[in-house]
């Protein structure tokens, strides 16, 4: 279905939290160095920056709002991962208070909701503030869509320009991604890994992917459960931290392996550490998440 602001249908979403209108913050313009990849949207700019655009390169909805708790954990994810990008694909911010009509027309029940845009067409979407893990495999399931729809690979070299090329490893691992591999993903960063041992983004892809591995077949209120009955089992805890993980709550994992770390000594003290160290290496080496992480753990051990 062609996307168009009075035709839109999506649902699904949680309610909306009722506040009165907040305007949105202002962005500097592009002169002023802000990311190109970034861009806010409105009711009257958003056939040019959405729908025109999406025909030439991905380009990504967050819809939300300056009230949204959630938005505000989510929206600098999509930020950072769409400068990341280099142009692969763009962000086009929503704000739902300032244009109301936009967020009626895609029928946004709740925010933050984002929503893929690839030749003026719905391909992808969700709900939530997911865990980045799972929003870099959403986007490339979108890149997939788009190559699988005809668009040029997005960030391709301009006529006369030859494109650098890619990592064939890296993109072995991300097309397994795509396609829910996660054997063929594991097998592809460790094979880069092999090669190169001190390549940070595949050692970060191999612990995302050893992350989701973990958490697939995992009965949520079971593992909370277990773990609450059970404050120093290692297993227990660990198995909470990576749901925590996924879930989002980065310092809650942290905290909740640190603790264990405090409490308990030997074998059981070692293998809290070494879980902690995996989730570690989840998140990206500049997060700050991961600096403080590093710290409260120092602490804990001396």
């Amino acid at each position: 279905m062609t996307m168009d602001p009075a035709s839109i249908n999506i649902a699904g979403a949680v309610p909306l939290d009722p506040r009165p209108a907040t305007p949105p913050p202002a962005r500097p313009a592009a002169g002023g160095g802000a990311p190109a990849a970034v861009v806010d949207v409105t009711e009257a700019t958003f056939t040019d920056e959405v729908l025109e655009r999406s025909r030439t390169v991905p380009v990504v909805l967050d819809f939300w709002a300056a009230w949204c708790g959630p938005c505000r954990q989510l929206s600098p994810v999509l930020e950072r991962l769409a400068a990341e990008a280099g142009g692969r694909w763009v962000l086009a911010k929503v704000d739902v208070d300032a244009n109301p009509r936009l967020a009626q027309a895609a029928q946004v029940q709740g925010i933050p909701a984002v929503k893929a845009v690839v030749g003026g067409q719905l391909v992808h979407e969700f709900t939530g503030a997911l865990p980045e893990v799972q929003v870099r495999q959403w986007l490339e399931e979108v890149l997939g869509a788009a190559q699988q729809m005809g668009l040029p690979p997005v960030g391709a070299a301009t006529a006369g320009e030859a494109e650098p090329p890619g990592d064939p490893g890296l993109a072995a691992a991300e097309q397994a991604l795509v396609t829910g591999d996660l054997e063929g993903a594991r097998a592809a960063y460790q094979a880069v890994l092999g090669e190169r041992p001190g390549d940070a983004v595949a050692a970060t892809g191999l612990a995302r992917v050893e992350l989701l591995a973990r958490t697939t077949t995992l009965d949520e209120r079971a593992v909370r459960t277990r773990a609450a009955e059970a404050p120093d089992d290692v297993a227990a805890q660990a198995a909470a931290a990576d749901l925590d993980m996924l879930g989002g709550h980065v310092e809650d994992a942290f905290d909740r392996m640190v603790q264990l770390v405090r409490r308990t000594a030997g074998d059981e003290r070692d293998a809290a550490r070494t879980h902690l160290l995996g989730l570690f290496a989840v998140l990206e080496p500049e997060d700050p998440r991961l600096q403080a992480g590093r710290r409260a753990l120092a602490n804990a051990l001396f």
